[in-house]
Order: C-alpha cells, then structure tokens, then sequence
C-alpha cells in the first residue's frame, strides 16, 4: 500500500443535481422544474439565457476547494452532457482535467441514474486504488448517504459539498467534513429575492434558538464530562464541535477567528468584569461574545484558547489569557 502520508484526493461530481440545486437557489424554489422545457426546448431564449447566466455553477470554486485536502488523483463529473445546459460547461471541465461520464436519461425529464453510477465507481475506485485517503463527494440527495457511510467504514475522510437549502441533513451528518457551495471562495452567493425575504420574515422571527450556541454548550458540556476541569482548551472543543456537526463553519458566525472571540469571552468569565472591545466591520464580534459567553455559563465551565505554560513551585496553575 503506497505512503498515507501525502493525501490523495478523488473527486465525484453529481453536475446535474448542483446545476439544479444552484439555479433554484439564485431564482427561487422548484425554478428549475418550472423552466425545465424552456430550457431544453428553448435554450437560446433571450430570458432562459439570462437566468442560466446568473445561476452558472463557478467550476473552479469546487476543484480548488477539493485540492485544499491533497493531491488531485481523479475527478469525474457524472451528468448527460448532450444538454444545453451542461454542454456549457464541458470546457471548462477539460480544461480542469475533469473525466466526463456521459450519462443518457432513459426518457425525457427522467433521471439519468447519475447517482448509482457515481456510487458504483466510487466503491470500485477505493478498492482499486487503496492509497486514496480522502473522496469529496459535490452532490445534495440523500441517496449519497450509504456510499458516504461505506466510504468511512473503508477507512477514507468523506467531504461533501451542497448547495444551502437543497442539501439533505442527512447527508450532511453522514460525511466527516460538509460545507455548502454558497460558502467556497471565490463562490458570488445571489442576493435573494424581495418576495423571499418577506416571507422568511415571520419564520427568523419565531426562531428563538441560536444553533451555533447551543452546539458550542453542548461541545463544552461533552468535554467537561469527559474531563471535569474548570477549563477547556478552544482546540479541543473545536475538534468536538465539527465531530458533531460536520457542516459548522466559522466563517457563517461573522468574525473571520472564532478563537479570538472565545478569547475575550474566557476573560471575561476570569475576572467578572466587561471590556471593551473594538467592533469588526460586520459589527457582529460583541453579539457573538455574548452569546458564547451565555454558552459558557450553561455549560458551567470555562473556555482556553492557549497552552498552558510552566508555574513556579507554590503558585497556581492556570490557562494562559
């Protein structure tokens, strides 16, 4: 079995469902259903032009995104590559060293089978090559959920990558890491629509549970059963916290170092008293202070962003602020 020690990364694309996903996101619920025969019938309608413009799918974004985990070994895009809509993409696939799998619907509008083929080569490719340590699969359904589940019991980190609001939960818990697509670099996520926003409205008003809150407490509260001592190092929790939700992402919380909040909030719980802070430009940093400070208090212990250093004989020993 070749060296683990270099990472080696493969890539599965189910391209159809993040092309759906995606343009259903920029142009609203069930969009792409509804356009589906402008699409294939029309594809050169000044409108149905347009709207693929702004929903195009930043190829790039992805396979950079997959690099970031070790040395690209083989990508496939999986979709029926005939379609206007995907043939757009053909280029700029090749020109990214993307093996094409064509795949036929066996009737119109019906499914290609993308998702059984992806999963059969998949499993083929893990016993092929052993020396793969890491497969990212860029799909949403949750008919990806046991490739992800054999892929872990094979021994490989499973990545996932969805787009925000059409990715199953399901999913989402059954790989090691999952980020959406709306927040890979270099991705423009759309600005939604009027009528979306007012009706979200009355629903982000009713919602009175912060999740990044509670999993922070119910982080703290694992570690501090696991080691009933006052303090609880920031990495540590950190490590738990994407155990239990492999989709957290820091950068969703608005300060660009989730650390540097928890700092302040740990003094905070030292020496009983506020202090001021200077706001980042989002102007969330205070907000988010708060709230994790609340965390602490439920979970009755404190967080240490720092390592601990040596104490003289006779003093006692403490995190470093």
């Amino acid at each position: 079995m070749a060296d683990l020690s270099t990472s080696r990364v493969a890539v599965y694309l189910d391209f159809d469902n993040i092309v759906m996903s995606w343009y259903d996101r920029v142009h609203g619920r069930n969009a792409y259903s509804r356009d589906r025969s402008r699409i294939a019938e029309q594809p050169h309608d000044p409108e149905i032009t347009e709207k693929l413009a702004r929903a195009t799918v930043d190829v790039g974004a992805i396979i950079d995104y997959a690099a970031s985990f070790g040395t690209l070994v083989l990508t496939r895009a999986y979709a029926d590559w005939s379609s206007p809509v995907n043939a757009e993409y053909r280029s700029q696939l090749v020109a990214r060293a993307v093996d094409l799998v064509q795949l036929f619907p066996a009737a119109a509008y019906a499914k290609n089978g993308a998702d059984i083929r992806l999963a059969v080569d998949t499993v083929e490719d893990m016993f092929r090559l052993p020396d793969l340590t890491h497969v990212v699969i860029v799909a949403g359904d949750s008919d990806y959920v046991p490739l992800a589940q054999r892929c872990k019991r094979l021994g490989r980190f499973v990545v996932g990558v969805g787009v925000a609001g059409s990715t199953a939960k399901s999913l989402a818990a059954a790989c090691d890491r999952f980020d959406a697509y709306d927040s890979l670099p270099g991705v423009q996520v759309p600005e939604p629509a009027k009528k979306d926003a007012a009706s979200n409205a009355p629903r982000s008003r009713k919602r009175s549970v912060d999740p990044a809150a509670d999993l922070l407490e119910r982080a703290l509260r694992l570690e501090n059963d696991k080691d009933p001592s006052q303090w609880q190092h920031a990495s540590a929790v950190k490590s738990l916290i994407t155990r239990l939700d492999s989709s957290f992402s820091e950068k969703a919380l608005g300060p660009p170092q989730l650390h540097r909040v928890r700092r302040r909030a740990s003094r905070h719980r030292r020496d009983g008293r506020d202090r001021q802070h200077r706001p980042d430009a989002a102007g969330r940093s205070q907000a988010l202070t708060g709230r994790i400070r609340r965390a602490f208090s439920r979970a009755g212990c404190a967080c240490s962003t720092a390592p601990r250093r040596p104490v003289p004989a006779g003093r006692r020993a403490g995190p470093v602020a």
